[in-house]
């Protein structure tokens, strides 16, 4: 069993630079241009339109840009809640608004995400999640995911089933070029409901 472990991390951390120069290939337009659309999907799905409390990541550069979710869930007046990262774990705490977004500082990942010594509202203190939109490396359509190799959210997703009586609804959005046929996976992998690209 552990030297099955081995491989399939060795496989994965493989994917992951394989994925990692595909990504990098894609146009600057382009990933705008898939962007757009995957939030023009997303928007049209009863899962998000009638979910309240609304898990969000913050993209970089190499992830479908979340910044048309996060104005759309506010302006639609849902709750939105974004990750903050401490040692080895990862919570859901909440944004207020774009201006509380423009003001986030960045962490050493040039990733956006309020600071640790910050008080704000963890999304377990109050009433869990409807929805979590989840980034990854790669995907296949039937839900497998790939991550960047932290583990931060299928110990986050874990934790949210124990802590959760209803399962919030795991909807992964992607670039077209991050569908992939097979992921290697174990049994701490979470499987994602759906996987929204533009195609």
């Amino acid at each position: 069993m552990q030297n099955n472990m081995a491989t399939i991390k060795s496989l994965k951390k493989l994917l992951r630079k394989e994925m990692a120069n595909v990504i990098s290939n894609i146009t600057a337009e382009e990933k705008a241009r898939q962007s757009m659309k995957v939030f023009e999907k997303l928007k049209t799905l009863p899962q998000y339109q009638n979910s309240q409390r609304i898990s969000i990541y913050l993209s970089t550069k190499d992830e479908i840009d979340t910044t048309f979710i996060l104005k759309d869930i506010f302006k639609t007046g849902k709750d939105v809640f974004v990750p903050r990262y401490n040692g080895d774990t990862m919570e859901m705490v909440k944004l207020l608004s774009m201006d509380d977004y423009d003001k986030l500082p960045l962490t050493k990942w040039n990733i956006k995400q309020p600071d640790i010594s910050e008080i704000r509202e963890n999304s377990f203190q109050t009433d869990g999640l409807d929805l979590i939109l989840i980034p990854g490396v790669a995907f296949t359509y039937n839900g497998k995911r790939l991550g960047h190799g932290k583990g931060y959210y299928d110990k986050f997703l874990n934790y949210t089933f124990e802590k959760q009586l209803r399962k919030p609804h795991l909807i992964a959005i992607a670039f077209n070029e991050q569908i992939i046929d097979d992921i290697p996976t174990t049994e701490n992998d979470v499987s994602i409901d759906l996987v929204i690209t533009e195609k």
